[in-house]
Formats: structure tokens, sequence, C-alpha cells
């Protein structure tokens, strides 16, 4: 009997989705009100997803010619609205589903975000997750009044002292410290809700957490660790992580030694779920799949100033200055490391034309293209030879076509394989990631 694994989305950010491509409707026009957003949290509810994680950011890009011109021309991560509030308008149109918005620790205070997430997780169920970024970016920063942001490895510092605090703060209400006893005269129990008087490095805070306790106990935390100081990170605090190696043996590596590092902390590795980014296509027949696959690579082709533009928003490198016809070499960043050693990967001995095409003409982590009964035996023998847990899909053009070639072409053919679940076996988030 084939082993079931967890099927979640990625959706990179709540904003006008693939503008100016076939098949998205008037985006362009219709984005404000979040419709496709639910239509997309309905379908993949309907179709079994643990969770719809929401990608951020809280920026315009100026990553191309040191101009705004191209982001905003095509769209490119902009506009964004902020996820909680659209997090909140796709918790109460589902009932099963995760929600899982970002937010980052730079713009954020820790109790904001105890108090944000453990409202989400009340008005929800219990089905509320947080996706925890440090930020990546100085025009970000600039945003709030910072000069920059702080280097990638006293972000991560900062982050370990954020997430303790958030976690003290959804501790500081015992199990059972509402009461409701109308009789007695007592709502809460006084003596089960406590200050947590933490006073660190970087942050502070008193407590306890005003918005009272969270149906989870602790609501799910998403990251995504790319760096060996992001995978630690990953490892100490994670309930379900995004990963992005390119390729079925780094994909197997990163797997063992991320849950080799949870045991070394003391964590069964089993109660994080490890979910690899992938953006399947999905048709009729296997013919016209790999027409789409190519269609990727000619679109990439055709738009490489707009593709340089987005890696260099992630990557804060600008690639306008760069020659296109020349081999890459060797980068660095102080942004988005796990982008940048993904695209370098691809690479390889490429000219910087040959390399976005590769970078971007591809399914992230490995390819998987075929009708829905060749592309779930494909991801079944994935998932097979890597271990598990998942993965989460990520299309670069999420419309309402793009999203049932997976839940109405790929999903049931997965659930004929046994791969995924059919139905909901409990109603917490953390319940149905820890199902199997």
């Amino acid at each position: 009997m084939a082993s079931p694994f967890h099927m979640s989305w990625f959706l990179q950010g709540s904003s006008a989705q693939a503008w100016g491509e076939p098949w998205t409707g008037n985006i362009g026009r219709d984005w404000m009100s979040a419709e496709l957003f639910v239509d997309l949290a309905r379908a993949i509810e309907r179709a079994c997803f643990d969770y719809l994680l929401i990608e951020d950011s809280i920026f315009i890009g100026e990553n191309w010619q040191a101009s705004r011109d191209i982001f905003l021309k095509n769209g490119i991560c902009v506009p964004r609205q902020e996820p909680s509030v659209v997090a909140t308008l796709l918790a109460a149109s589902t009932r099963r589903l995760g929600i899982v918005p970002t937010l980052s620790t730079f713009a954020y205070h820790p109790y904001l975000t105890a108090r944000i997430i453990s409202s989400l997780d009340q008005i929800s169920g219990g089905r509320a997750g947080w996706n925890l970024v440090t930020g990546f970016n100085d025009l970000a920063a600039q945003n709030f009044g910072l000069d920059g942001m702080a280097d990638h490895e006293e972000r991560y510092a900062m982050a370990a002292e954020y997430a303790t605090v958030v976690k003290k703060l959804w501790s500081s209400w015992e199990p059972g410290a509402i009461v409701d006893d109308v009789a007695n005269g007592m709502l809460i129990d006084p003596a089960k809700v406590h200050t947590i008087d933490y006073a660190g490095k970087y942050y502070a805070s008193r407590g306890p957490l005003n918005s009272g306790p969270c149906p989870q106990g602790q609501p799910v935390i998403a990251q995504a660790g790319g760096s060996a100081t992001g995978r630690a990170f990953a490892a100490a605090h994670a309930d379900t992580i995004v990963a992005a190696p390119s390729g079925i043996e780094n994909m197997k590596r990163y797997r063992e030694e991320i849950r080799a590092q949870m045991v070394t902390m003391g964590r069964d590795p089993d109660q994080s779920k490890l979910l690899f980014l992938l953006s399947p296509i999905v048709a009729e027949t296997e013919d016209q799949a790999r027409w789409f696959a190519e269609q990727r690579q000619v679109q990439t082709a055709e738009n490489i100033p707009a593709r340089l533009a987005r890696l260099g928003w992630a990557t804060n490198i600008d690639f306008s200055h760069f020659d296109l016809d020349a081999p890459v070499g060797e980068l660095s960043t102080n942004g988005t490391q796990s982008t940048l050693q993904a695209f370098l990967v691809r690479a390889g001995q490429r000219t910087l034309r040959e390399a976005i095409v590769a970078h971007y003409g591809h399914g992230y982590c490995v390819d998987v293209v075929g009708t829905p009964e060749s592309a779930a035996a494909q991801m079944g023998e994935i998932m097979e030879e890597v271990g598990g847990d998942g993965f989460l899909i990520v299309l670069p053009d999420v419309s309402r076509r793009s999203i049932a070639t997976i839940t109405d072409g790929l999903v049931p053919a997965l659930q004929r394989r046994g791969l995924m679940r059919r139905a909901y076996a409990h109603e917490l988030l953390r319940d149905n990631l820890l199902e199997f």
C-alpha cells in the first residue's frame, strides 16, 4: 500500500497573480476583492490540502536599473495586501483548511504577531499557522524607519529570540484558563494567566497575551530554512518546513540533514513536516503537458529582464549590470540565500541568459510534467525516493484554470493511488499535519 503524503499550497503573495498571462481573467481589475484567493482556498479544501501559506513582502522592488519601473509595469510582487487581513477572510470561507499568513520579525513586534495569530487560531477553530520570516530587503527595512536589514546571521539570532517571546506569550494562558463558571461569577481563572516578563538582547515583553488562549495551544509555525543557519533555525522551531533544494538527491540530503539536526536538538523529526516546493504541469495528454513545459521556458526567454528583476527582488542583486552572455560566476547576498543557491545550482557553467531560463523554466525542486495519472505516479516515485513528507504547490500562473488542473485533475489521481487523503481526520491544523 502506498504511503500518503501531505499537500499544501504556497501562494506567492496576496496580490495580483500572473498579470498579463493567459487565463487570468480580469485580475488587474479584480484583485482587490480577494475572490480568487477565496476560490483557491475552497478548491484546495475540497481537495483536502493541509494548508494554504500566504507569502509576503513589504516593499516595492527597485533591483533593476535602480528603478521601480519594471516592477510596477509588470505587477512583479506588487500590489500586495496585508496577509493577516486576507487570512481572516480565507479562514471565514473554509472549515478544515489550515491558513498560514507570513509575518516578518522586523515589521511586527512579537506581541503583535502572537496576538494576530492567536486571534486567527480562535476564529478559525484551530487552523492557524504563522510563516516565520526574517525579512531580506533593505527597502522593506527603510519602510519602517530602519537604515537597512541586519546581516543574515544576526537576523536569525534575532528571530530565535523573537520565536521564544511569541511561544511564551501563547503559553501565558494555561489549558483550562477559561472556566465560564456563571454560577460562581468566574469567566477566567486568574491563577492560570501569567506574565512572561521576557527581556532579551533584541526584544522584551511583559505579557500576558490579552487575546486569550489558542485552540491549538501553540499554532503551527512554518519556516523556510535554506542556508545552514536557516536550516538550524527551522530544525529548532518549525512544525512544517518550506524546502526548495534542486534535484532529488539534494532533496533527500536536505531532509536527512535537517531531521538529524532535530534529533540533536531533542526534537522528534516526525513532529515537523518537510514539504518541497513543486510546480507541476498537468494536462489532458502527455504531448500537451510537454508543450506547456516548453512554453514555460519560451516565456522566460522572451521576458528575461522581468525574470531577472524578479530574481533580483529576492536576492538584492541588480542583474541589469551583468553581461547576459557571460558565465554567471560567483554571487553572494544578504538577501534570500536559498533562492540564490537554487539559482546557482541550476546555473552551473551557463551564461546568465541560459541560467535564468533554466531557473524559471523549470518546476522548483524537480520537474513533474504529464497527465494527471503520470504526474501522480512521478510524485509518488519522488516521495518514495526522498522519504517524505510531501509537497507545497506553487504555480507561476495562478488562475482558476491552473488551480483546477491540480485540484480536479492531479488530486483525484493521487487519491486513487492512496497518496493523498480523501477526507480530513481532524479539526485542528496541527493534528492533520501529524495524521501521517
